[in-house]
């Protein structure tokens, strides 16, 4: 047994190198996050070679700018330059230089640009959407923290990869785990909206040189144009070929669902109203009220491009970025009590199982059309979280409106 002598020495030479780690991690944070975007464009090799700035160029040398066509997406922009540089601009506000692997960096860049090295790597995501679009591009490994634990994601390759520590969990998007974020060597933090709310923490991750890039993609008018944002992804990842096959996926879901309500090209799907068959879309509150959609969010617009009709022809504010309201149970039975069906948005309180469970929520369900003609659906509990499949969404309420069955997202309730 060691005399309380050597207990006591020992005691303090672990708190001193615990405390030289603090500092060694707070103290030079940005050098740390410079250090990690510098790697990703250099080749295995050497120390020297390692831990050399990639270089400089002019402007003039990589060429003029073609801005990339985007079929849905308002909320960013890209304009790719000669040699492969891609200028990304998101809400009209935040521009990112991203620079393809082994590039050299432009010299005289406006002091807003902000530089990514190609491809992007130890990432914190925040935006939970986006999760599914590093997914959908093979790319989880591009991610090192997570804004959420574990056990709040849906997505079965996450969990596991949480599970197994290949991705981390390094706090909510209003109280980041700093000391984790820089021992982590991060090198881009991918935050939601909510971090409008917390501006402290986008400045505290930029004082680090951690660059910001704050999602939008909420903000799309047309549904497929969050789907779109697989692109802007993609090009940070240098995995642009992958994010268009995705894309393209779920467009030609969209495209089959026209033709076949309409034998309609592209550009006329949700033109028609195939079945003219009235949706009401909500979830029931703790308190008793009815929290539903507004007109002009994206799921009346997936209702309406299904070929249904949103209950609600113009509730809300489309000034608004808020995308639901909540109203008394008397007001919505008012509006949706005819509803042809109704859909229980179950992401909030958890998946029901039948209709008695439904109605037990609110008595007066029961004289709703829906449910006495036996049309009430539940949304099941991924379905925003697997933000690529929002083609399959429509295509499963249109399945719902013309009784085909074969559903990912919805399910009838149980009599």
């Amino acid at each position: 047994m060691l005399s309380d002598k050597i207990k006591t020495m020992y005691g303090g030479i672990l708190c001193a190198a615990a405390l030289l780690l603090c500092l060694t991690a707070c103290g030079a944070p940005a050098e740390t996050a410079r250090t990690r975007q510098r790697a990703q464009s250099v080749p295995e090799g050497g120390a020297e070679d390692a831990a050399a700035p990639a270089g400089t160029c002019s402007w003039e040398e990589i060429g003029e700018p073609t801005r990339v066509p985007l079929s849905y997406a308002e909320q960013f922009t890209m304009d790719r330059y000669e040699q492969g540089y891609v200028l990304l601009t998101v809400a009209d506000r935040d521009r990112f230089l991203v620079v393809p692997e082994g590039g050299q960096t432009p010299e005289g860049l406006d002091e807003d640009i902000v530089v990514i090295r190609q491809p992007a790597d130890h990432i914190y995501l925040v935006a939970s959407a986006a999760m599914d679009m590093f997914r959908a591009l093979d790319a989880l490994s591009a991610v090192r923290l997570a804004g959420m634990e574990a056990d709040a994601w849906c997505m079965e390759e996450v969990r596991a990869a949480m599970e197994a520590g290949d991705i981390l969990y390094a706090g909510k998007y209003s109280a980041p785990d700093y000391e984790l974020i820089l021992s982590e060597g991060c090198g881009l933090a991918v935050e939601n909206l909510m971090i409008d709310h917390s501006p402290e923490v986008k400045e505290k991750l930029e004082s680090f040189g951690i660059p910001v890039l704050v999602d939008y993609s909420s903000y799309e008018s047309h549904p497929l144009g969050r789907v779109e944002w697989v692109k802007l992804y993609g090009v940070l990842l240098g995995r642009e070929a992958e994010a268009e096959a995705a894309f393209a996926k779920q467009e030609q879901i969209l495209a089959a669902i026209g033709q076949d309500m309409a034998g309609t090209a592209r550009e006329d799907v949700g033109s028609v109203n195939d079945s003219g068959a009235t949706v009401a879309f909500f979830y029931i509150t703790t308190n008793g009220a009815v929290n539903v959609r507004k007109s002009s969010d994206y799921v009346p617009k997936m209702i309406g491009l299904a070929g249904g009709k949103y209950i609600f022809d113009d509730l809300g504010d489309e000034e608004s970025h808020s995308s639901s309201i909540t109203m008394q149970m008397e007001e919505f039975y008012a509006a949706a009590g005819d509803a042809d069906y109704i859909i229980y948005n179950s992401t909030i309180d958890g998946e029901l199982e039948s209709v008695d469970e439904l109605i037990g929520k609110c008595g007066l369900l029961e004289d709703f059309r829906a449910v006495r003609q036996g049309n009430v659906y539940c949304t099941t509990k991924n379905l925003y979280q697997e933000s690529m499949s929002i083609g399959v969404m429509i295509d499963d309420i249109h399945r719902m409106l013309t009784g085909e069955g074969g559903m990912r997202y919805l399910y009838r309730l149980s009599n």
